[in-house]
């Protein structure tokens, strides 16, 4: 047999060593081949007298094995229209099956790891009777399935709270928390730590001394620690509070951490080999789901297609950047300057007074020394990394800059006189990219020397949380401005989408309808606390109005104030344009920058709903159910990403879910917008859009692209 995963050697002790390689993968999955072969090898250990026992290790540096191939789960479980529940319980059980002929092949198997050990990679190490972990704190080890919306499925559910009692257990499978080998190894998970080059020693010596080829829950005795049954006092509590503590943390939209209470409370009940079939059971349903297939297609499938460029022109060489000229040392500037610096770009990074600029690098310097004090980095390199950033108020300094980023006032005059004196100095084979948010690209870039190379890389704050950039091209950009930008987006391990040109883009666009709509009903006299907790409770990052001070109504105003005089008559007032007026020019209520918004934010205190707003907005004497107010703000963004993508704004689904989720918190569980409009159903959504848009106007009305799907049976994503 040839061995793509999972290579086969014998040593002169007679003990297998099974190094894990999957062939084609930067990192170790659990593929077909890895299934077939362990399958295969299980079987020669077992069946072979000669052969004592078998150590289990990694051929790859960067990690033991990370898991499933969700590429693999997505296509033949999660899309296969084909399969029926019984075919997919038979697959999904499958590997619980395979892990247990492991445990139960009659030889001890031990395990040595000394790398990333996550989700299927810790379940089969669980499946092993010894486990042996290099003393290394940054090994992590983890059940994370919960984080696209699925269940461990390999035996987790049963065997981590066996280790390690039910209690400890349920936060790393309920909230895909990792733990590092010295508290795997305090928990009963493991049961050795040793140097790197020790490990597999370690493990071979383990089975040459005698080591038992049994699990302790295959044991007559065995007790879970920490108690269990339904009658025991401890188990009970733990069960009474659980599910009020997960409903408290989901808001009851993900269904997969009611199945992993649901697996571990019955599971735990029963003997080893009916308590996978239960979990395997739970594994099916959130196959058979919405939630999981949209989840895994967005947060894992495509964000790592568009991790590894798939935007990215083929025939433009890798252009890594140098030097970052970094123009506006705000807060914005000064997050984007500490993320290059960390990913070793040399910056310069200028404001129009030095002060300003210093202001700019300190903010690095606090985040250093934020991770000194927390042991993530030491002194010397955090120092390096400073080093990198140079702060100036002279043009002059950014001679040799290979990429400039402007992140200056969202004035058009501004950044063209900004714009011209970098362009005097730098080279003209400089790209040249402007962070703005809202200014179009194609207006900013008839500023520039040469709008091929002009484009826009705007950021998101804080910068050095948020995962996603958007690159946004103009009218003239080229391909050499796109592959620039692209790859010192992975340079800085940011997700990209892209993105074309257009009045707020696509994220700032979309975005604004939430907090919008939500103005639109308060105006209408619905209750703001109940349009908070719907927008909460639907699973966006944070409720509109929070959001809505965050981002300042200041600045809401004064972009409301510049989109009427850019769109003339064709502009389109709603109720919130009154509201934010009122707030902000009548009530000086800026947002949270002032403390006045619409919430209050006593000092020291809670914030909390302003209870002014009342006086000015009386509440209607009917309000709305929590569905239908939900409905319109979820439904007003969807509306929007699918007016994007009918005028090629969004030129891919992908990127549209991928910009919403990452780029301003649409609730994860969805998959996405448009993944959500084809979970709900084109017609259904079309439908429920038209009876809004009758009620409440032409915001809702829906764009002539749904139309046609709707009458074409089509979908987003073809399935």
């Amino acid at each position: 047999m040839t061995n793509k995963a999972i290579k086969f050697e014998l040593d002169n002790d007679n003990i297998a060593l099974l190094t894990i390689d999957v062939e084609g993968q930067s990192m170790n999955v659990i593929n077909e081949d890895f299934l077939r072969e362990l399958k295969a090898h299980i079987e020669k250990i077992s069946s072979d007298d000669n052969i004592k026992g078998a150590v289990i290790c990694s051929g790859k540096d960067n990690a033991f094995l990370a898991g499933a191939d969700l590429n693999m789960l997505l296509g033949d479980l999660a899309m296969n229209d084909q399969a029926s529940p019984e075919d997919i319980f038979k697959t999904s059980f499958s590997l619980n099956k395979l892990f247990r002929s492991l445990e139960t092949c009659g030889k001890p198997i031990a395990v040595a790891i000394a790398g990333l050990t996550l989700g299927g990679g810790l379940e089969l190490a669980m499946s092993c009777h010894y486990r042996v972990v290099a003393d290394n704190d940054k090994i992590k080890m983890g059940l994370p399935e919960i984080q696209v919306g699925l269940i461990p499925g390999a035996g987790g559910t049963q065997r981590l709270p066996r280790l390690m009692g039910i209690q400890a257990a349920l936060p790393y499978m309920l909230q895909g928390k990792n733990m590092s080998p010295k508290q795997a190894l305090a928990s009963g998970v493991i049961h050795e730590i040793a140097p790197v080059g020790d490990i597999i020693n370690k493990a071979k010596a383990w089975i040459l001394g005698g080591g038992k080829a049994e699990q302790p829950w295959d044991q007559k005795r065995f007790k879970i620690p920490g108690g269990q049954g339904v009658y025991d006092p401890n188990i009970v509590q733990t069960f009474m509070g659980a599910p009020a503590m997960t409903q408290k943390q989901t808001k009851n939209n993900y269904p997969a951490a009611v199945a992993i209470l649901s697996a571990v409370y019955e599971g735990h009940q029963l003997p080893i080999d009916l308590a996978l079939k239960v979990e395997s059971t739970y594994f099916a349903q959130q196959i058979m789901g919405t939630v999981a297939p949209n989840m895994i297609r967005t947060l894992f499938v495509n964000k790592n297609k568009a991790d590894k460029l798939i935007r990215r022109p083929k025939d433009q060489p890798e252009m890594k950047t140098k030097k970052l000229g970094m123009l506006g040392a705000g807060l914005m500037g000064g997050g984007i300057a500490y993320v290059s610096a960390m990913a070793g770009i040399e910056v310069v990074l200028l404001d129009r007074e030095l002060e300003f600029a210093q202001k700019g690098k300190d903010y690095s310097k606090t985040l250093l020394d934020k991770a000194v004090s927390r042991k993530k980095i030491n002194q010397e390199k955090a120092d390096h990394i400073l080093s990198l950033i140079t702060p100036t108020a002279d043009y002059a300094d950014l001679e040799g800059c290979d990429l400039v980023i402007e992140a200056v006032l969202e004035d058009v005059d501004v950044k063209a006189d900004v714009t011209k004196k970098t362009q005097a100095v730098v080279p003209d084979s400089c790209i040249y990219g402007s962070n703005t948010s809202t200014l179009p690209i194609s207006i900013l870039a008839k500023a520039s020397k040469d709008q091929q190379k002009f484009i826009g890389i705007h950021f998101f704050s804080p910068v050095d949380k948020m995962p996603l950039v958007e690159i946004i091209l103009g009218k003239n950009t080229g391909d050499e401005a796109l592959a620039k930008a692209l790859d010192y987006v992975r340079q800085i391990r940011k997700t990209p989408i892209v993105v074309n040109d257009s009045r707020g883009f696509y994220t700032s666009r979309c975005f604004m309808t939430y907090p919008v709509e939500a103005s639109n009903m308060l105006a209408e006299g619905v209750s703001p606390v109940l349009i908070e907790n719907c927008g909460v409770y639907a699973g966006m990052a944070v409720g509109p109005f929070a959001v809505n001070d965050e981002v300042g109504i200041e600045l809401s105003y004064h972009i409301g104030q510049a989109t009427k005089a850019a769109l003339g008559d064709a502009y389109k007032a709603e109720a919130c344009d009154g509201v934010i007026e009122k707030l902000y020019k009548e009530l000086g209520r800026k947002g949270k920058k002032n403390h006045k918004g619409f919430y209050e934010y006593p000092e020291g205190g809670k914030k909390f709903i302003w209870p002014g707003l009342a006086t000015h907005y009386p509440l209607a004497p009917e309000q709305p159910n929590q569905e239908y107010v939900t409905k319109r703000l979820m439904y007003r963004q969807a509306l929007e990403v699918a007016r994007c993508y009918q005028e090629n704004v969004v030129t891919d689904p992908e990127d549209a879910d991928i910009g919403a989720i990452f780029g301003w918190g649409f609730a994860p569980w969805t998959g996405g917008p448009l993944s959500m409009i084809d979970t709900i159903g084109v017609d259904k959504f079309v439908e429920e859009c038209d009876a809004l848009a009758q009620k409440h106007g032409s915001m809702f009305d829906v764009p002539e692209n749904l139309r046609k799907m709707s009458a074409n049976g089509e979908t987003f994503y073809g399935s």
